[in-house]
């Protein structure tokens, strides 16, 4: 999640902050909070509403101290990356290892975007070893804005799927004791 790598862009984007990519760059400072409702979220079967928070957060590595609260009830991660520029794969790593890994996330509650302002740009050569289980989806506004948000859809089931089923196995393990 490196710094200009399209993290803001793309989180106004899903949230209909904005419709289209701005040609400034801003820098976040620490971390950002968008709220908002996304509709027709197929979980297990059945389409729901969602209210999703989204934590639009810096790439800028002096802004670690926010992290804890970052991940703090993170439910998920949306890894965002520009493979146009060099060392993605560590600032990637040092993210995972941090939010995913010391946080006890599972894969199943992350999402890997590579980001290219202009068309699809390069390829991933490839993700961290650590990251070797997600899948990368490529994306620009120039080529599928809305496969974009397709994808964060569909991450979004799976991660309404399983807090479904945490809240279910929570509510056995109170019944049956």
């Amino acid at each position: 999640m490196q710094a200009q790598s399209g993290k803001t862009v793309i989180a106004n984007f899903l949230s209909e902050a904005t419709e289209t990519p701005g040609n400034e760059y801003h820098p976040t400072k620490g971390c950002r909070i968008l709220e908002f409702e996304v509709n027709n979220i197929s979980v297990k079967g059945k389409f729901v509403n969602a209210e999703v928070e989204l934590w639009d957060c810096s790439g800028d590595h002096k802004f670690e101290t926010c992290w804890p609260a970052i991940a703090k009830d993170a439910n998920g991660v949306v890894f965002v990356f520009n493979p146009d520029q060099s060392n993605y794969d560590k600032d990637l790593e040092s993210w995972y290892n941090y939010f995913v890994d010391q946080h006890g996330l599972r894969d199943t509650q992350c999402v890997v975007f590579a980001y290219s302002k202009f068309g699809r740009g390069s390829a991933p050569d490839q993700l961290p070893s650590c990251m070797k289980n997600l899948g990368c989806v490529q994306t620009s506004f120039e080529d599928d804005g809305e496969n974009l948000r397709e994808e964060f859809n569909r991450f979004l089931g799976t991660m309404l799927s399983a807090m479904s089923e945490k809240h279910e196995q929570e509510e056995l393990g109170i019944l049956n004791s």
